[in-house]
């Protein structure tokens, strides 16, 4: 299913070395700007020809009435890996063309994908073998007509005519004509011809760069032909949201209409007036099967109207419409970046990498609530997640999605205290040398007023849709300072968790708290192959166990961060550190800790998100095993403990998930 792409905009980048203890790591380590706001208007620029053809050439076109800054914009083909390119002009003047050799080779059959500088889709093309030389134009009026393909001359920088055949195919008089992303999700096309047009194989997808098109045969009711001035309507079955667009393409792939809307611009509808040929606009009454009402606003572009503006620090796509019950909660407890961190060290795009409101269960329908997350270590497909509200979920990608594996279950699975009672208020996770799971919990959410920091441990090979732990250790004596009779105090324990093997302690040098000496495993037989260190909420320490076999557990003491909170814990076997991640609360940031020259674990550095993403409660945080590096690369993960994004109307909105790159 989609993934929703945050770009970041321009970037003052220095490459710089990153040393852990002989590893050393190149990154950018500059600060990044926040993301660029969407432009005003943006919905007016057009794809208005293209070729294939050796230089690769691209040509847009502001259909609009003002002028639009294209500064930062990116570009993509098939690969779906954008980047940035170079205009004659980065601002297009109303009723103006901009063209850029495009940065990386076009095949013969491919698409071209623009995105403005803070990711939001503007237009899209595709095209089938040879279909784009000497070049793809739209014909019949620039930025609105119909695309042509193998057109006899190419007129880059300047008005489609002369290349363009007048009458057009049947098929190029098909159009977007209306379309709704009011949860019902509905499409009309219509034949503006003289015949019918066959339309069973031809296919649509929406802004969703992670989408793949689905055939409007498949779609409900079916639909195979068109009939002259006639219309063609059904239900998307890609789900359409705010800020988001549509795209039709034939049987070849080649895309014959598009439109594009911000937010509420397809509520009611958005609908081309008049029919088949006009600009888009807002409706205040869906028409479809009929003759456009033409009552309303400015709304979408594909046809004349000025259309609106995006929103600052939005995100592209919108991955539909939020489901019943889904409550998305904005961030709260925002403090202060501490001094001396460092940028973000990985790519600075990130993706929106689940489906909207993807987490609502039984006991928790609102949707939110994601913190902890987790790779396993032996199988970087699998990335485990937990929710507050007692759910733990085995996460895999799907068309570039983390999405419940339904092999184990497509809903997640409950999680119970041990004897199966309570709701623990599940904030960790991590996976252990014996590969089971070990989740925290700082309460009882049936008894939220106090305390009950527990290490739970499951096995993932368990079967049932309720988990109840097979060994649980409860901590809560060590904390009274949570026991207040307040929810809020009950609240700030245990939010975190990590498997720290016994191999990396003795190897760098540890010195166990408990003797003063170097750290022995043999010293304590009973507690496996590692020490576990969970993340302290209150204050921002962290906890080091020995989680025994019998249900006792041996205390090593505590580790300061120099942060005020810790909302994830993690080991990072790639750079040899412990990583405490805080929230918003710290600004967004990421503790590297290592064993220091004395033998204690200390903080070595610390790095903020990348700059593009939204400062919410990102409370899990995950970076892939060394099996998942690719080109230097390998992807971290983090989730969103209220489902806020850059709020309502972003695309962001309603989404837990976002994915990112770090340096192997």
């Amino acid at each position: 299913m989609p993934l929703h792409h945050i770009r970041a905009g321009a970037v003052l980048a220095c490459a710089a070395a990153l040393t852990f203890s002989g590893l050393t790591v190149t990154g950018v380590l500059a600060a990044q700007p926040a993301a660029a706001a969407t432009p005003v208007g943006y919905q007016n620029v057009r794809i208005n020809e293209v070729t294939s053809s050796n230089t690769d050439t691209v040509e847009l076109y502001n259909a609009g009435s003002a002028a639009v800054s294209i500064s930062g914009w990116k570009m993509s083909d098939d690969a779906f890996s954008p980047q940035t390119f170079s205009p004659s002009s980065t601002t297009i003047p109303a009723g103006g063309f901009v063209t850029f050799a495009s940065p990386k080779g076009l095949g013969d059959s491919d698409k071209l994908v623009i995105y403005t500088a803070d990711g939001a889709v503007v237009d899209r093309v595709e095209w089938a073998a040879d279909a784009a030389k000497p070049a793809m134009a739209r014909c019949g009026g620039d930025g609105t007509g119909a695309w042509v393909t193998r057109t006899a001359t190419t007129t880059f920088g300047g008005p489609n005519a002369a290349g363009c055949p007048s009458p057009g195919p049947a098929a190029s008089r098909v159009r977007i004509n209306e379309v709704t992303s009011n949860g019902a999700d509905t499409v009309e096309l219509y034949n503006g011809g003289t015949s019918a047009v066959s339309i069973g194989s031809w296919r649509y997808v929406d802004g969703d760069t992670g989408h793949s098109p689905v055939t409007v045969s498949s779609s409900s009711p079916t639909v195979t032909t068109i009939p002259a001035g006639g219309y063609a309507t059904f239900a998307s079955g890609l789900g359409l949201g705010d800020n988001d667009s549509l795209f039709l393409l034939d049987g070849n792939g080649t895309t014959i209409d598009s439109v594009t809307w911000a937010t509420d611009g397809a509520k009611p509808s958005d609908e081309r007036c008049a029919d088949g040929t006009g600009w888009f606009r807002t409706s205040t009454t869906a028409t479809f099967g009929n003759a456009n009402s033409c009552t309303g606003g400015d709304g979408g572009s594909g046809g004349g109207d000025t259309g609106g503006g995006g929103q600052a620090g939005q995100l592209s796509g919108g991955g539909g419409a939020l489901t019943s019950g889904c409550a998305p909660e904005a961030p709260s407890g925002t403090g202060a970046t501490p001094s001396g961190v460092l940028a973000w060290p990985g790519g600075a795009d990130v993706m929106i990498a689940d489906n909207v409101c993807a987490f609502t269960t039984s006991t928790g329908p609102e949707g939110r609530d994601v913190s902890g997350l987790a790779f396993d270590p032996a199988d970087a497909s699998v990335l485990w997640a937990v929710k507050n509200k007692n759910w733990l979920f085995k996460l895999v990608k799907s068309n570039g999605k983390w999405v419940p594996d339904p092999s184990w279950s497509a809903t997640g699975r409950q999680i119970r205290f041990a004897g199966g009672s309570g709701e623990p208020d599940s904030e960790g996770l991590t996976v252990g040398g014996n590969g089971h799971l070990y989740i925290t919990s700082e309460r009882d959410n049936t008894a939220n007023t106090a305390p009950r920091d527990t290490v739970m441990e499951f096995d993932p090979a368990a079967t049932g849709s309720t988990l109840t732990p097979i060994r649980q250790w409860d901590m809560t004596a060590q904390f009274p300072q949570l026991d207040t009779g307040s929810k809020d105090d009950a609240n700030l324990g245990f939010e975190g968790v990590g498997f720290v093997p016994d191999s990396w302690l003795t190897a760098n040098g540890w010195v166990d708290p408990r003797t003063g000496a170097a750290y022995n495993p043999a010293n304590y037989p009973l507690h496996g192959t590692g020490l576990f260190f969970t993340g302290l909420e209150y204050d921002g320490t962290l906890h080091v166990y020995g989680l025994n076999s019998d249900g006792s557990f041996t205390t090593f003491g505590t580790v300061a961060t120099g942060k005020k909170s810790v909302m994830d814990v993690t080991f990072d076997a790639v750079t040899g550190r412990i990583v405490a991640t805080c929230d918003n609360t710290c600004g967004e940031t990421h503790t590297f800790l290592k064993v220091g020259a004395g033998g204690a674990i200390v903080p070595d550095v610390t790095y903020t998100n990348p700059a593009v993403m939204p400062a919410d409660n990102l409370e899990g945080f995950a970076l892939a095993p060394a099996s998942a590096c690719v080109s230097g690369f390998r992807e971290a993960v983090w989730s969103d403990d209220g489902i806020y994004g850059f709020g309502s109307g972003s695309s962001s909105y309603g989404h837990a998930l976002y994915s990112g790159t770090f340096p192997c």
